[in-house]
């Protein structure tokens, strides 16, 4: 009985020293998650979520609801669309094997008579607004320019700049910088690709 009572002593003793390096471990284990910078390696990192103050529109309801909106604001997709039309182009790449398909439409701002003057209802002979069809035939006599600065711009690219989502978005941007540049007193809204193709 006595050698049972002594191996359950020692048994208990190596339980006990287990339990304690353990929670020591784990407790170091925590301190160094919890405290060590977060450029050394750890098993994972903490992020801390604190509440940020909602701003409330409550106050500003009233002056919001009050305020016009100015007649001369065009949004997006209420302009007047001016295809480009489709273009096959050689890249810059070395052996000029790559080349791009793209079709171009660029959205521009309607000119002010287009929302002064409405077009004619229905069965009074109505149709485009003439300030429309106008605009349009002045913006189609300039389609040769546009398309000449949309080529070079094309072909200066490689297909690397191209493939990605964010070579897209910067080529709109470039587009419209220099479509815009060549014509000042034309707003542009947007430039919007129909045709993408990269190969």
């Amino acid at each position: 009985m006595q050698k049972v009572l002594q191996i359950l002593g020692t048994v208990g003793k190596i339980i006990l020293i287990i339990m304690v390096a353990m929670s020591s471990l784990l407790s170091l284990a925590v301190a160094y998650i919890v405290f060590a910078p977060d450029d050394l390696p750890k098993p994972f990192y903490l992020s801390y979520l604190y509440p940020t103050p909602v701003p409330t529109l409550d106050p500003l309801i009233p002056q919001l609801l009050e305020t016009p909106i100015p007649d001369e604001i065009v949004l997006p997709g209420n302009g007047i669309m001016i295809d480009t039309g489709t273009k096959i182009i050689n890249l810059a790449e070395p052996g000029g094997r790559r080349y791009i398909r793209i079709s171009v439409v660029l959205e521009f701002v309607p000119p002010a008579e287009h929302t002064e003057a409405k077009p004619a209802a229905e069965g009074e002979g109505g149709g485009e607004n003439p300030a429309v069809e106008a605009f349009t035939t002045a913006i189609n006599a300039k389609l040769p320019m546009i398309n000449d600065s949309v080529i070079t711009l094309l072909s200066s690219k490689s297909f690397d700049e191209l493939y990605t989502s964010e070579g897209k978005e910067i080529l709109r941007l470039e587009i419209l910088e220099k479509v815009q540049s060549m014509m000042p007193e034309d707003k542009i809204l947007g430039v919007y690709f129909t045709e993408f193709v990269v190969e």
